[in-house]
Parts: C-alpha cells; sequence; structure tokens
C-alpha cells in the first residue's frame, strides 16, 4: 500500500515535535518506603521532524512502549528514547509520563494512616544525552499573616497547591520533594482526620502564617542545597478564601549555565 505519510514535503518546515498524546499505560515509580510503586500514567511520546519529511509513523510510538511494558520507570527512560530515536531515525525524542503517586500519611495527634495523592509529570529527552525533570503537585494549608496581624480573632486561611519542577542530573525522590513542599506550608494536609488533628493543624497553621510569596521562597530555599539539579521552577497558588481570585507567586532558577 501507498505510504503517504513517508512522501517528501516542499513547504521547508521542521517540526520540533510531534507523537502521540495521553495514551494510558501502566507504569512503575520509585517508593522510598516500599522500593516500587505501580501506577497508572497518561504518556506522550514525540520526535522532532526534519523539514524535508511529510509525517512521521505514529503507530511506532506505541510499539516501542508495549516493548518496555514490563517496566516503564526511571530506569529504561533512555532506552525507550534511544528506540524511538533509532525506529523513527530521529534526532531528537521525548517521554512525558503523568501520573497519580501514592504515599501514607499519619495524622498529627491521632496517628491514624491514610493514602494521599500527589499529581506528578516526569519528562525525559533525548538528543546526544539524557535529560529528566520531575514535577510534582502539592495540596498544603496556607494561614494570612496580615489577616492574621489585624484581626483580633482567627485569621482567613485556604488550601493550596505547591508545584515543584526539578531538573535533575541523578535521581531524586518524589517524596523528598513532597516533604520539602509541606515544610514551606503553614501546614500540610491530611486524608483522615479526627478532632483532635483538625485541632492541632487549626493551630499549627495560626502559629505558622505564610504569604504565597512565603511559601515560594522557602521552597526555593530548601530545594537549593539538593545535589543534581539542573533547574527548578517553584509556583505556589492560594486557591483564595476571602477573595474572588487566587493568589500565586514563582521562582525559577537554573544551575546549568
Amino acid at each position: 500500500m501507498i505510504d503517504v505519510q513517508n512522501g517528501p514535503d516542499h513547504r521547508n518546515v521542521p517540526i520540533q515535535k510531534v507523537g502521540i498524546r495521553d495514551i494510558r499505560y501502566p507504569i512503575t515509580v520509585r517508593d522510598k518506603s516500599r522500593e516500587k510503586q505501580e501506577t497508572v500514567a497518561s504518556v506522550s511520546l514525540s520526535v522532532n521532524l526534519p523539514h524535508t519529511d511529510r509525517g512521521t509513523h505514529m503507530s511506532r510510538f506505541v510499539e516501542v512502549l508495549d516493548r518496555f511494558k514490563d517496566e516503564v520507570s526511571y530506569n529504561t527512560l533512555d532506552r525507550i528514547l534511544i528506540e524511538i530515536k533509532r525506529i523513527l531515525k530521529a534526532e531528537e525524542s521525548h517521554i512525558e509520563l503523568a501520573f497519580p503517586y501514592f504515599m501514607r500519611r499519619k495524622a498529627p495527634v491521632s496517628g491514624l494512616e491514610s493514602l494521599m495523592s500527589y499529581d506528578c509529570i516526569i519528562s525525559a529527552d533525548y538528543a546526544t544525552r539524557l535529560e529528566i525533570s520531575v514535577r510534582v503537585d502539592v495540596p498544603v494549608h496556607t494561614l494570612c499573616p496580615c489577616s492574621k496581624e489585624i484581626s483580633k480573632v482567627s485569621a482567613h486561611n485556604q488550601r493550596g497547591i505547591i508545584s515543584i519542577t526539578a531538573g535533575i542530573t541523578k535521581f531524586i525522590w518524589i517524596e523528598d520533594l513532597i516533604d520539602i513542599a509541606e515544610a514551606s506550608a503553614s501546614s500540610p494536609l491530611y486524608a483522615l482526620m479526627k478532632r483532635e488533628d483538625e485541632k492541632y493543624v487549626t493551630e499549627h497553621a495560626y502559629g505558622n502564617p505564610r504569604f504565597v510569596e512565603d511559601v515560594a521562597r522557602e521552597v526555593a530555599l530548601r530545594l537549593a542545597p539538593l545535589p543534581g539539579l539542573r533547574f527548578y521552577r517553584v509556583e505556589a497558588q492560594n486557591m483564595e478564601s476571602i477573595h474572588n481570585h487566587n493568589a500565586y507567586a514563582v521562582i525559577e532558577k537554573r544551575n546549568d549555565g
């Protein structure tokens, strides 16, 4: 049969990324307490396309992914990308894995355990070498310092999201990024709490007020000493409880020159 997509293109326009997006696939990620964790990711795969080629071969992305069905993980990212480059005759290949990561958390007073989920993205690119970045979105609790200062009683507080993206040259635990985010807010969140836990979290947050700017800076200071960071990006966002808008702050730093 005629392979139309394999024909030439005369418009002289290269494409930086072309491929497949949001195919669901089981993956394995490293777990600090249990060695490994199995989850389901939304996977995107792509390559660059030179200006001379009309199209890429979409089915080959799935073929390569299925060859690694027993372990799509940190340990196989380089092999997946190298194989995609080879089979599609590309100069660059890319993969993105978006998945929920689960951790057991103990309530601060009762000690009751429950599962917390965190949205994560692992991205990897391969041109001449493997480059990996990890993103985790961590829900937290913040209390406004200004509201506390001007109020006779109480202060407005809200849930927030801290997003940390780290470009890494060596492995970093997802749990460590989550711990950094939670330590930088007014309080962590918990899926299961009794009244004594709610009392503790409420009072702890009141004694530890944080602007969104404070949160972003605290995360950045805790990230800076970590070894093997090419870059990091911190975004702190508060879903404001008494305003008709959200507040956010972003800090970015590159260490790779």
